[in-house]
């Protein structure tokens, strides 16, 4: 899938993914951040959450993101916050990203294919980690016994007990979590319909015009047929296991 669908789809979105801006603040309090704490964020987006917690905690960290445009708007949301000093964006693949600096939180919310999928992404978290640090990993699990046509639309997810075998075989303890529903998946997924469909119309002669058009349609039937019965999504705090 292009990332440039993505970043179509997505423009007009500030959290790029199914959480709500007071979850999200509620995550904030519950990983307990103090001035002077720092976060690598693996595949930040618009760095709505590193931005933030800058602003509210005093926090400084580390962004990264293939996407130039979402880096833009990344730049551009810290400046507004008055918090440029103490974020850095890099572009790169978030997979390939390595660092000798360790932080007091590490971060992949919602893009675990850059690991391969949940363990492997763990894998790529755990060394940037301080001992007594916290892992945030967004992921969505299967609520249910989902269709088998639900498992070939989505693949490579578990049932949250499953999920947090996975946590436990990968050498985390589950701690907290925060898990969005059915509306906050709605207003994530279904305003990006909209966004498509203008982009459409404003753009009939775009060469990639077929292409996205067929993005939109796949993913609306998905989402409507299969992804708000059986699929949740939620961001789990983990705690490194000594």
């Amino acid at each position: 899938m292009s990332l440039r669908f993505h970043e179509i789809a997505e423009s007009r979105h500030r959290i790029l993914n199914p959480i709500t801006d007071d979850k999200l603040d509620l995550l904030g309090e519950i990983c307990r951040i103090q001035d002077g704490h720092r976060q690598l964020d693996l595949a930040c987006g618009k760095a709505e959450m590193l931005s933030r917690w800058s602003a509210r905690y005093g926090l400084t960290g580390v962004g990264v993101d293939i996407s130039q445009v979402f880096l833009a708007a990344a730049r551009e949301r810290a400046a507004e916050l008055g918090v440029t000093d103490r974020l850095t964006f890099v572009q790169g693949d978030a997979g390939a990203y390595r660092t000798e600096e360790t932080f007091d939180l590490v971060s992949c919310i919602g893009a675990t294919w850059i690991g391969g999928g949940l363990t492997g992404t763990l894998d790529l978290m755990r060394p940037a980690l301080r001992p007594d640090g916290l892992a945030l990993v967004g992921e969505c699990y299967w609520i249910g016994d989902p269709p088998a046509e639900a498992l070939k639309a989505y693949e490579g997810f578990t049932t949250l007990a499953g999920t947090d075998d996975r946590f436990e075989a990968a050498g985390f303890e589950l701690v907290e979590m925060v898990l969005a529903n059915p509306d906050s998946w709605d207003r994530y997924v279904a305003s990006q319909w909209l966004t498509l469909s203008d982009w459409l119309r404003d753009n009939p002669d775009d060469p990639e015009e077929p292409e996205i058009r067929e993005f939109l349609r796949a993913a609306r039937r998905t989402h409507l047929e299969y992804g708000r019965q059986h699929l949740g999504w939620g961001v789990f705090v983990l705690r490194p296991r000594k």
